[in-house]
């Protein structure tokens, strides 16, 4: 029993490493990311080590993702910010 929760774990591992490696989007990385920390705290404590899963659960899917979603949002808030005070220099783009 024991083999077959540590095969699928693993393949959980694998499919949600490809996930956040093929999207494309910082956000959605971040949540995908999130997923595979969740499923390598299942494989840690599937393998018998509780005490990493529990440390991968608290980093790898909350405050690693939290972190990354917070920076992608002040990044993106930044870029609007810059787009609005160019259209504003140049008059709005409007043509006069």
């Amino acid at each position: 029993m024991d083999d077959v929760l540590g095969g699928l774990a693993l393949l959980l591992v694998a499919a949600a490493a490809t996930a956040a490696v093929l999207n494309r989007d910082p956000a959605r990385q971040a949540v995908v990311l999130s997923l595979l920390g969740l499923a390598l705290a299942v494989l840690f404590t599937v393998d018998q080590a509780p005490d990493v899963g529990l440390s991968q659960l608290a980093v790898g899917s909350a405050v690693t993702p939290l972190m990354i979603l917070l920076t992608v949002r002040k990044v993106r808030r930044i870029h609007r910010a810059r787009r609005r005070a160019e259209g504003a220099d140049d008059g709005g783009g409007r043509t006069g």
